[in-house]
């Protein structure tokens, strides 16, 4: 199928690594422009390189510019969105995407834990999201993909912050698309169960020194649940952020689809 995403500009946030550079670059595979960023020069430095390279391999590549950019920052913000305007004259596609917050409990955690990952979660959403609306109605057309959680569905233990900002984010984006649904803007969501990436691998070490297990037998623990029995891949992941994100989805808004191997049992 052609995603129709040749000469298409991608803003992706927290791109890297992790889920955000898979979705760059399968992005750039299928011919789109990637603007990306981290907060770490020498890391979206790499990841820039990587997504080039995977680029060339393909007829009808795309290409990937960056810079490094925090996206709690609306300053930061701001040359981010002015580094795809400059480069590409254009931005169709954006993917929300940051960091998760720390693990915790309700009773574990500060008041202030609970804002910061607001801002770094919903609020970056909003940021950025605000940040690229105007443009897009310019345009008469735009897509907007926020990289959640299975949280959103099925709050995960011991992740209380993420399980809350997350959440925000859902309402938000159900609001959005109906706003702006006349102007030819799609916002979906995009919840990934548990993925091969440092995160999910960090907290399982953190399981596995807790309870004496070995890094295996957590990891295990983890595709025992899962009916497909086993983690996600980063890239099979990205397949779906690309999709919801191209025209190919044209008719596609307002949904949150999770990625999660079966692990959400729930019947909506």
């Amino acid at each position: 199928m052609d995603l129709g995403l040749q000469g298409k500009v991608a803003i992706v946030a927290a791109s890297s690594k992790g889920l955000g550079k898979a979705t760059a670059i399968q992005l750039a595979r299928e011919g789109a422009h990637v603007v990306m960023c981290s907060r770490d020069q020498e890391r979206i430095d790499a990841a820039i390189e990587e997504v080039t390279a995977e680029a060339t391999l393909f007829e009808n590549g795309g290409s990937a510019v960056g810079i490094a950019a925090d996206v709690r920052r609306q300053d930061d913000i701001d040359k981010l969105v002015g580094l795809a305007l400059e480069t590409y004259g254009r931005v169709d596609i954006l993917v929300n995407n940051a960091g998760g917050p720390p693990a915790g409990t309700f009773e574990s955690l500060e008041p202030e834990a609970f804002q910061e990952a607001v801002e770094l979660n919903l609020m970056s959403t909003v940021r950025l999201s605000k940040s690229v609306v105007p443009i897009m109605k310019e345009q008469g057309e735009g897509s907007i993909v926020n990289i959640t959680s299975i949280s959103v569905k099925q709050p995960i233990e011991g992740l209380i912050l993420s399980n809350t900002a997350r959440a925000g984010v859902i309402g938000l984006a159900k609001t959005m698309a109906s706003e702006l649904g006349p102007y030819g803007i799609r916002v979906n969501n995009v919840g990934p169960g548990p993925t091969r990436t440092d995160r999910i691998l960090d907290l399982a070490r953190q399981r596995a020194e807790a309870g004496g297990l070995t890094m295996d037998d957590a990891l295990s623990e983890d595709a025992s649940a899962i009916p497909l029995g086993r983690l996600g891949e980063p890239e099979e992941f990205a397949n779906v952020v690309t999709f919801l994100a191209s025209p190919a989805a044209s008719y596609v808004t307002g949904i949150t689809l999770q990625v999660d191997g079966g692990l959400y049992r729930g019947l909506q």
